[in-house]
Parts: C-alpha cells; structure tokens; sequence
C-alpha cells in the first residue's frame, strides 16, 4: 500500500488516473459499450502515442483484476457451478480452438510482419500478455514486440466485440445473478480479503496472472458453496475497469509503433481475421451444444478473462460460462505453449537432420 500511494502522489500517475477517468466518464456519455474500459484503454493509448508521459500506477492492474475477479466469482452459486462443469467439452473445444489459432496467428505474423518464428508465435497465442511474453524471452523471441502485440489484441478484441454484440442487439438474454445483490462495507471488507488471499496464494505458487485467477478461484469456491459476505457495487466495479484498462493502454509506446509499423499492421491484421474466426467458431459451437450464439462468441473471442467476462456482464450473457471458458483457455495455454514449443522445435530438427 505504501508503494502505490507514494507512485500516486506522482504527476505522470495522477494525470493517468484522471485522463482515464475522464475517458470512461466521455465513454458513458456516448453510450459505448464497455464504457469504463474501452474509455479508459483507449484514452491512456492515444496520450501514450502522443507522446504525454504518463505512466499507469503500481498494482493499478492488480487491483483492477482483483475487483472485477471478485464481482465476477459471485456468479457461480451453486446450481450455475454445476451447470456450467456439465459444459465442462464445451470448455476443452474452445480452449483447443484457441490453440489452433494462436498458431495460424502466429504463422501470418512469421510470413507476412518480419519477425522470427519464436517471437510471432508468443505474439500470437492469446493467453495471458505477460507470461506470454515471457516465454517469448525464454525461448529467444523478443519481448517488447510479443507485450505490444498481445497489448494490441486486447485493445482490438475489447474495441470490436462488444460493439459488434451490441449493436447486434445481443443483450438481456441471461437471467443469472450474482448470489450477493446488497454490500456492506464490513461485508466488502471480507469479501475482498478472502479474494486477495486468493491471490496471494496463487502468486506464491508462481501461477500465471495470479491476481485474475486467484481471486476468481476464492471466490467462486466460497459462492459455490453457499458462502458470500457481499456484493460489489456498480461503481467499485467500474473503478476496477478503469484501472485495469489504465494499466492496459500504458503498454503501448510511440517510439515502438515508429520503429515497426509493419509488424504492427500484420497484428492488426491477424487478430482481426482471428475475431472473425472465433466468432465462426463461437457460432457453431452454440449450435452443436444448444447455447446461446452471443455467449459463445464471447467464450471463444481472443480476449483476456477480464474484458470478455464483463463483457458478458454488461450484455447479461452467460458470464459464468464465459469466465470458466477463458479462465480455461489461460490456464491450457500457459501450462501447454511451452511443452508444445519445444515438441515442434524438436520435430523440426529431427526432420532437418
């Protein structure tokens, strides 16, 4: 805590924090979806590759993760975490679905954006941004462009679907609600405790994005079991979407969009076939399974957890569903890409030899 009110008492955080919420507050007004994040990431993205120094605050994504993991994990009661383990292939396709398309992402972005076949792949795989980057180290990629363009997927992902779902007229078709519908401070208090413990825990155990899963995991186990101490108010939960959309558009930077406009356009470019992909496959995977065709659009979008989760909670979309799917896909993605690297690495070695 003492670390980020010392970064807050900064000008370059100040300013970040009040241009973002100034974003989301023009947002609202023009009645974008996913105001308080789209405005925020968008805002902080433009100031960025302005050329305005501002920088987002210490634990701002952190934070953001832990509120919106929180208000998310009060979906899953009891009956709706049984429902949604009994999709439990509906889950495994998507996730598999996502690893194909990481590949094809990656193989346009080796062929067409002028980067080696390490770095394209990483930059590719829609897990989650910084670990995906730091395989891409790991294995000899280059690090800054796998976080830029993991960074412009988010912004393209969270920029396009709900607007597309939007203006569809895709909303209002789930009935579920969170199991916690009045909050107490005394009530938030351990609500939040329990989920930052989660986090804590899972950091600990070194497990990718800890502090969007390990949340998420407290508190689903605590509402799957009956147990809840409160709900999250609307407002807190924006607030949660303007720090995490913060921490997302301090990622990109003028210089790198100066120094490699072509691999930034073949991103834009693959992840923009990627959506239209997934969408494709969301559609058909709705139809075999008998859900809803927004909700598993969503479920299979190349988002991260956060954004197509409340995504889907704004457009009241099956957001348990749609959290257990991305949450899935991470976790596949982060525990497989590296095994799976070195398997193709090896195999192409032996063919050459």
């Amino acid at each position: 805590m003492a670390r980020l009110a010392a970064d807050l008492a900064t000008g370059p955080a100040l300013g970040a924090l009040a241009a973002c919420a100034a974003g989301g507050a023009i947002a609202a007004s023009l009645r974008i979806p996913l105001p308080w994040m789209v405005g925020p990431l968008l805002a902080m993205a433009g100031l960025k590759l302005a050329g305005v120094h501002l920088v987002a605050p210490r634990l701002a994504r952190e934070g953001g993760q832990l509120i919106i993991a929180t208000a998310l994990g009060l979906y899953f009661t009891p009956l709706v975490a049984r429902e949604t383990l009994g999709q439990w292939w509906v889950l495994l396709l998507a996730a598999a679905f996502s690893t194909a398309l990481g590949y094809a992402g990656g193989w346009i972005l080796w062929r067409f954006g002028g980067v080696d076949r390490t770095t394209a792949l990483f930059a590719s795989i829609p897990g989650g941004a910084t670990e995906m980057a730091v395989l891409g180290e790991r294995f000899g990629g280059k690090p800054d462009r796998v976080a830029v363009a993991q960074s412009l997927r988010i912004l393209l992902v969270v920029v396009i679907i709900p607007a597309a779902l939007t203006l569809s007229g895709a909303h209002g078709t789930d009935a579920v609600e969170p199991a916690e519908r009045i909050w107490s401070y005394e009530g938030l208090a351990m609500q939040f405790a329990c989920a930052a413990a989660g986090g804590v825990l899972f950091q600990w155990l070194r497990v990718g994005n800890p502090w969007m899963l390990g949340p998420l995991a407290a508190t689903i186990a605590l509402t799957a079991t009956g147990f809840g101490f409160s709900a999250v108010p609307p407002p807190l939960s924006a607030a949660g979407q303007v720090l995490l959309g913060c921490a997302l558009g301090s990622r990109f930077e003028r210089e790198f969009l100066r120094s490699a406009p072509r691999f930034a356009a073949v991103v834009v470019l693959s992840v923009v076939l990627g959506i239209a992909t997934a969408a494709a496959f969301g559609s058909a995977l709705a139809w075999a399974a008998d859900l809803s065709m927004p909700t598993m659009i969503l479920a299979a979008a190349p988002g991260g957890i956060a954004e197509m989760a409340i995504t889907a909670k704004v457009l009241q979309l099956g957001v348990p569903l749609v959290t257990a799917a991305h949450v899935v896909r991470v976790i596949v993605l982060v525990t497989t890409s590296a095994p799976l690297f070195r398997m193709l690495r090896a195999a192409k070695r032996s063919a050459r030899a």
